[in-house]
């Protein structure tokens, strides 16, 4: 391992990730054997995405998974890879990577709660459900997988009182999450109870004045409330 290696090394376990790449980028990587090609890309990958160059973070990260292998890096690459597909709204490429992971027997809350979300983008109520199901099976005080299930519940009016229970569990864990305090605001609207709704909604939007989903829930409950 060359220093400027270790350098890169180095940024990289302190999350100083531009410089980090930077370091990377002037490895010489042209004698590496495969097994250190491997790692090098699984640097330069992560590298990208942290500083959400996603196209390059795919290019590298697409190297390392397609190592024979079962271990965790390559769970890593390709649970980043899922992440970077969702975030660019590529759902069927996201659920590839994180089918691969479930069938290579990782059976994470983090793969079941990122399931949930395709499922939920792609309007499949029913799919988005049993996944975060599953991921409270792994984890039952999950908050992540408690929220999304909750509001899932209570938007789609399947289970508005379990909805409202799973959103106040997560908000009584994460407080001064804008996002949960919006899910347990949206989730009482729905069950009428706009004075609890109004409480929380208020909480979450001056918590985060430029959040549009928040902003647009609360315009809903002061139009029905006027």
């Amino acid at each position: 391992m060359t220093a400027k290696y270790e350098e890169a090394i180095k940024f990289f376990t302190m999350k100083r990730w531009d410089s980090a790449l930077h370091s990377f980028q002037e490895v010489d990587a042209s004698s590496f054997s495969p097994e250190e090609k491997a790692d090098y890309a699984y640097y330069l990958g992560l590298c990208y995405a942290k500083l959400e160059r996603y196209n390059d973070a795919v290019l590298y990260l697409e190297q390392v998974t397609s190592v024979n292998g079962g271990n965790l890096r390559i769970y890593q690459c390709r649970l980043t890879l899922a992440f970077i597909y969702l975030s660019t709204r590529r759902y069927k490429l996201a659920e590839f990577e994180l089918d691969r992971l479930a069938k290579s027997g990782f059976h994470s809350v983090q793969i079941y709660t990122m399931l949930g979300y395709s499922a939920w983008c792609q309007k499949d109520n029913v799919k988005a459900v049993r996944f975060y199901e599953k991921a409270l099976e792994i984890e039952a005080n999950n908050t992540t997988a408690m929220n999304s299930l909750g509001f899932i519940l209570a938007e789609t009016g399947e289970d508005a009182k379990r909805g409202v229970e799973l959103c106040k569990k997560a908000v009584e864990k994460r407080p001064t999450c804008p996002a949960y305090l919006d899910s347990l605001g949206w989730a009482y609207y729905k069950t009428g109870e706009l004075t609890e709704a109004r409480s929380y909604l208020r909480r979450a939007l001056d918590l985060a004045p430029r959040q549009k989903e928040i902003s647009k829930h609360m315009k809903v409950l002061v139009g029905d409330a006027s």
